[in-house]
């Protein structure tokens, strides 16, 4: 199984949002938003998609900007929230650090796209 390790960019905001408390103002308007802290599972898509799980079921495809070479191999890659919050609900949101041979790469978040887990389990499925 692989490891997402998280972060969040302003530890003080993240602190302040507790488990079951209400998300900010973007995920409370109806936004298919995530908290990054719910995440437990990665599966890349190529170089610049990777497929999260969220909680048991919930899934999003994340788009990365440009291309994230070493995410379709890597065991262990951190998402960190870029919003001041640990709530994801759109591209710019979040970004990929990835540990590489050349040093970290940061792989900035362009898209959030909820699936179902049929259509998620299918595109892992394309790409092993």
């Amino acid at each position: 199984m692989r490891k997402v390790i998280l972060t969040a960019a302003a530890l003080t905001m993240s602190a302040c949002t507790a488990a079951g408390a209400q998300p900010d103002a973007r995920a409370a308007a109806g936004r298919q938003c995530f908290n990054a802290r719910s995440v437990n599972d990665f599966h890349a898509i190529g170089r610049d998609a990777v497929i999260v799980t969220v909680g048991t079921n919930r899934y999003y495809q994340l788009g990365i900007i440009g291309v994230c070479p070493d995410i379709d191999w890597s065991s262990r890659v951190a998402l960190r929230s870029t919003s001041g919050s640990s709530w994801i609900c759109q591209g710019l949101d979040a970004e990929f650090l990835v540990p590489s041979p050349g040093g970290l790469q940061r792989c900035p978040v362009v898209s959030v796209q909820p699936l179902s887990p049929e259509a998620a389990k299918a595109a892992m499925a394309r790409h092993p």
